[in-house]
């Protein structure tokens, strides 16, 4: 592949372009992949990452067949229970309370389309251990609207990194992006993923 391939990241997602910008990574453009993105029957929340990620990196491919597309999905986990994002305040609370003085997995699926059609995927699991969360706690986090469009009702980049009482694996991976991996993809196809020396 050569490393002059257009770069299209399938994802809006402010905290995905800060992350690539990390590692020195500008996408040429930036284009949703607007799938379903509903889990299926008895899917686990591991599979549903997975899935996500390659079907988003799939239907970028189809509009941008020469370009490399990159594609992700993070999907938190308690148990076999996938917390979506919350489509209300109720539904934050409720996946607060769940994860409150549990751990609970994240799980981020990233999936990279190249010019003739093959998709690599990669997917990182972390654990993440949440102090016990009083009603207060839970109240103004959730008045800060730093929920809204988050899995599992939370963003560990934001404040309620305070409720991080232990985290094993990759945090960009919890963020929305696992970093090593995605400059693992990219570099194998050719795409320079590091500044050069």
């Amino acid at each position: 592949m050569a490393a002059s391939a257009r770069l299209i990241l399938a994802s809006t997602s402010p905290r995905r372009l800060e992350l690539l910008a990390q590692i020195g990574i500008t996408p040429h453009s930036v284009c949703a992949a607007d799938i379903d993105e509903t889990p299926l029957k008895n899917e686990t929340p591991r599979l549903l990452a997975q899935r996500l990620a390659h079907a988003k990196a799939a239907k970028g491919a189809i509009d941008n067949p020469e370009a490399l597309v990159l594609a992700a999905d993070t999907v938190v986990g308690c148990g076999r229970r996938i917390l979506g994002k919350p489509t209300s305040k109720d539904d934050a609370r409720t996946m607060l309370s769940l994860l409150s003085g549990r751990a609970h997995r994240v799980y981020s699926g990233v999936a990279l389309a190249e010019p003739g059609g093959a998709i690599r995927t990669r997917l990182v699991e972390a654990r993440i251990k949440f102090k016990r969360l009083s009603k207060s706690e839970i109240e103004g986090y959730i008045k800060t609207a730093e929920w809204e469009g988050k899995a599992g009702a939370y963003g560990i980049q934001g404040l309620a990194g305070v409720f991080v009482l232990s985290l094993s694996g990759s945090y960009s991976a919890v963020v929305g992006l696992p970093l090593y991996e995605t400059a693992a993809l990219l570099t194998g196809a050719g795409y320079p993923a590091f500044p050069a020396p």
